[in-house]
């Protein structure tokens, strides 16, 4: 009988040993979707029929000694915003309604020499827009831990379906935070990787200067099993980098990790608690920070100077690349219910498809995105911005000759009620304040979940360790470090 928790590690393992066969464990995960999607609604479409024949014949590979992947079938759920071939993707906006992708995105392409099997697409926020996976155009996914919460933004639906264990793990999108935030919603795994070591090829995008693929996963070492797999140099994308990680991703060093220094951001903190985080989740960070200390590995106070204009800085900054992406969707190829009748003007018909395909979200940052470029403004606003994310990423810079990686919290708070802050977006947009600094610099960045649950309520509470470029085997090697105590 396969456990619903079962890890890829544990579940290769399985498959090597003849206890099931990938045919077996995908039914059997399509089977906990048609149970428990119902109420969780992580996701959009599940390819039963497909990922039945894909899992097939991984299991004729096996049988017959042909050469197999890595993932020898392991059960995957991929972000709406992650292109398969022949399959829809919508990124959750009804402007792509019905668009079925033409070509694999990189990192799908990876997968599948890898033997992975998909069982289908995970819910989003539209376009990766959103903290909450509540500005999906087509359904609001629920926590696991409690379906009155909401399971993190924008890759809330492939978090919730890993902490559902309705897939074994998933990829999803990072572009300040959307990987990591949902991850400590959900109690699971999200690494954002380097900008540069996974492609974007094949992935709708959001802010093209921040966006990045990665894991979530029910541990650190499936998340440097998958990102050892989608990682690398790729044709398709120019600004992916042939970088070479050594063999400690997947079997880290652990008495080299206990000569690692980790930095905490003394901006950020008011002593031994971190500012704007409430009194339940600081307890548990402490807690992580105390087990840390506990395996020998050294703390120091860091200075991040230009932390506090981190938050402001990013927005200013996706909204104009947000704006500039989605000005190509005019609704006439794909999802084009908005057009009234033949004698419309082109410029009526553009207006009505875009006000009926995006949702309030997307108009709202379309609206601030264009403003922050417009004649006029751009000195004041975007060309500003740009100059405080050079000083966020020499920070950093400078923080790193004193430490090997830097601690945060990924959240503020733990997950929040369906709709509490849907009227207030302001306050949406400061859950992100722990992981914006990350992308603004390019860095790589884990979150994991700290020990047990927190209080009566019983949600999870989420860490990050922050790398230094191409750093993940440091903190995929201290995120094993701690998985093991």
């Amino acid at each position: 009988m396969l456990n619903p928790k079962i890890t890829i590690k544990k579940y290769r393992e399985g498959i090597l040993k003849k206890d099931f066969s990938a045919y077996e464990a995908t039914e059997f995960f399509l089977r906990r979707i048609e149970n428990k999607d119902k109420e969780i609604d992580a996701f959009l479409e599940v390819w039963r029929e497909e990922a039945l024949k894909e899992a097939m014949e991984i299991d004729k590979k096996i049988i017959s000694g042909e050469k197999t992947g890595k993932l020898l079938g392991a059960p995957l759920a991929l972000k709406d915003n992650i292109l398969i071939k022949g399959r829809e993707a919508t990124a959750g906006s009804k402007i792509l309604k019905g668009y079925r992708a033409e070509y694999d995105s990189t990192v799908v392409s990876k997968l599948k020499e890898a033997d992975a099997v998909f069982l289908g697409r995970a819910n989003m926020d539209e376009f990766a827009f959103g903290s909450s996976t509540e500005k999906s155009a087509w359904k609001i996914t629920k926590n696991p831990h409690d379906l009155e919460r909401v399971p993190g933004g924008t890759s809330g639906g492939p978090a919730a379906a890993v902490a559902g264990n309705m897939a074994i793990g998933a990829l999803g999108t990072d572009t300040g935070g959307s990987i990591r935030q949902p991850a400590s919603f959900c109690g699971v795994v999200g690494l954002r990787p380097t900008y540069g070591a996974v492609s974007r090829y094949g992935v709708v995008a959001a802010a093209s200067s921040f966006d990045q693929v990665g894991p979530i996963t029910k541990t650190v070492q499936d998340a440097s099993i998958l990102f050892k797999i989608i990682s690398g140099k790729d044709k398709f994308d120019s600004t992916s980098v042939d970088y070479q990680f050594r063999d400690g991703l997947l079997e880290p060093d652990f008495e080299r990790m206990k000569k690692i220094k980790i930095g905490l951001p003394e901006e950020l903190m008011d002593g031994e608690s971190f500012k704007g985080v409430d009194e339940q989740t600081n307890k548990k960070i402490k807690e992580a920070i105390e087990k840390l200390k506990s395996l020998g590995i050294e703390f120091k106070k860091i200075s991040l100077p230009n932390s506090k204009y981190a938050l402001a800085c990013y927005y200013i900054s996706i909204f104009a690349e947000e704006s500039s992406n989605l000005s190509r969707f005019d609704g006439l190829r794909y999802g084009a219910e908005g057009i009234r009748g033949g004698e419309e003007k082109l410029m009526d018909i553009y207006f009505n498809n875009k006000s009926e395909g995006f949702g309030e979200e997307v108009k709202r940052r379309l609206i601030l995105g264009n403003f922050v470029l417009s004649s006029g403004f751009y000195d004041a606003y975007y060309g500003k911005a740009q100059m405080v994310r050079e000083m966020i990423k020499n920070d950093f810079k400078e923080a790193f000759k004193e430490v090997d990686v830097v601690f945060m919290p990924t959240a503020p708070t733990t997950a929040f009620k369906i709709g509490e802050k849907n009227n207030d977006p302001l306050a949406m947009y400061y859950g992100d304040i722990f992981t914006v600094a990350v992308p603004l610099s390019g860095l790589p960045a884990i979150s994991l979940p700290a020990d047990g649950y927190l209080g009566e309520e019983g949600m999870p509470v989420g860490f990050q360790l922050i790398g230094k470029k191409f750093g993940e085997e440091y903190i995929l090697g201290i995120g094993q470090f701690y998985e093991k105590i």
